[in-house]
């Protein structure tokens, strides 16, 4: 069997953040399911993808936050341990940072979801990612 070719393995590791961002990960064990080094993985994440593996787990938990705020009701504590945030503080200010709002806010502004039309995860996934200012954390 030949060599599994690095991007490969990169998406792989994108989809182990994707399916286990409410895990406590790190980018060493991510970088390990890739089989590379934590800086050699790091760097070519951050080349592929436009991002470190550290923002790109972030910005999948605040996603995963936002939709959990609009369609349960939820507490913002509640939603961050199950976001796989353990700091309260620090994940209103990593919602702020992200979407403008804090937690409580972002949830004011927004119809409740029985409210809303259904859209498809797909197009949500598509045109629901943030996009951050170059050289943001």
């Amino acid at each position: 069997m030949g060599k599994v070719p690095e991007q490969r393995r990169l998406l792989r590791a994108k989809d182990l953040m994707d399916s286990r961002y409410a895990e406590p990960l790190d980018v060493a064990e991510v970088a390990r399911a890739a089989y590379m080094s934590k800086a050699h993985f790091s760097r070519e994440f951050r080349r592929t993808f436009g991002e470190t593996p550290h923002q790109y787990l972030l910005t999948r938990r605040m996603e995963r936050a936002a939709a959990l705020l609009l369609t349960t009701g939820r507490t913002v504590s509640d939603i961050c341990g199950q976001v796989g945030l353990l700091s309260v503080g620090a994940f209103t200010t990593s919602f702020g940072r992200t979407f403008g709002l804090s937690p409580t806010a972002y949830r004011a502004r927004f119809a409740p979801a029985a409210h809303r039309a259904r859209v498809p995860a797909c197009v949500l996934r598509a045109w629901g990612r943030p996009v951050r200012a170059e050289g943001s954390a």
